[in-house]
């Protein structure tokens, strides 16, 4: 089946197989930044941003995403924002492993995005998703709180 879609802010068109999952087309499309996890949409490894809201790709059929926008970390290398969050994330050292990293980061972009204040609760919050079994959250939360700050 071909599929019509906004990929990191390019028009594309993908050929998918009937129950083919969007992780699985991500990844075979280049995007190794959405990270096979649980595949139950428990862990956030694979989120995507999907029209701009985090979701996990692992439970979203590829063909539920014709006509939409699909960004992955792939696609903001150059937004300042994440520049700033990654940046943030590394001083902070909220990342060891990495492989967690790309579904906090892009989950931490939608909140520091939306504006608005951001607090130790509103982080914790946007990162329930996302699970890390190396730093634990206390460093994640201050790399935003210093990313948001830098950003005020």
């Amino acid at each position: 089946m071909r599929i019509d879609l906004i990929l990191n802010a390019v028009a594309t068109t993908w050929e998918i197989a009937p129950g083919e999952t969007l992780l699985d087309a991500l990844r075979r499309y280049g995007c190794l930044s959405v990270k096979r996890g649980c595949e139950t949409g428990d862990c956030g490894a694979c989120t995507v941003l999907l029209n701009g809201e985090p979701v996990n790709a692992c439970v979203v059929a590829a063909g539920r995403v014709r006509e939409h926008r699909i960004t992955t970390m792939e696609g903001l290398c150059e937004d300042p924002l994440m520049q700033r969050l990654q940046e943030a994330f590394v001083v902070g050292g909220a990342i060891q492993c990495g492989y967690c990293s790309p579904g906090m980061l892009l989950s931490m972009y939608v909140l520091l995005k939306e504006g608005g204040s951001v607090d130790v609760t509103t982080i914790r919050e946007a990162l329930s998703g996302n699970l890390c079994r190396c730093t634990g959250y206390v460093k994640p939360v201050q790399a935003v709180l210093l990313a948001w700050e830098e950003q005020r």
